[in-house]
């Protein structure tokens, strides 16, 4: 009965009980070209906690889902910016 309980326990402590997907679209003034967005697109899906990401060239856009119990917002625009491509929040959705 105690080695129950224990795990109950650490299974509690240990689950990503406040962990939440997010979605944000970024802003990518920068995109001059239809090559751009595979660059923009690596650099956001190496981040942790990244699930998906769009890259509109037509609309200069990123739509990145994530956890952001594994990575920010501020993460994501810096990582744009590190591949050459800084970007701005337009939108967050939890």
């Amino acid at each position: 009965m105690n080695k129950l309980l224990l795990v109950a326990a650490l299974s509690t402590l240990t689950a990503p009980g406040w962990a939440a997907t997010n979605t944000v679209r970024l802003s990518v003034p920068t995109m001059d070209c239809p090559v751009c967005p595979i660059t923009i697109k690596k650099a956001l899906t190496k981040m942790p906690g990244v699930s998906q990401v769009e890259v509109s060239f037509d609309k200069r856009l990123a739509t990145v889902t994530f956890d952001d119990s594994k990575t920010t917002v501020d993460a994501l625009k810096t990582a744009t910016t590190d591949a050459g491509y800084p970007s701005t929040l337009m939108e967050h959705t939890k």
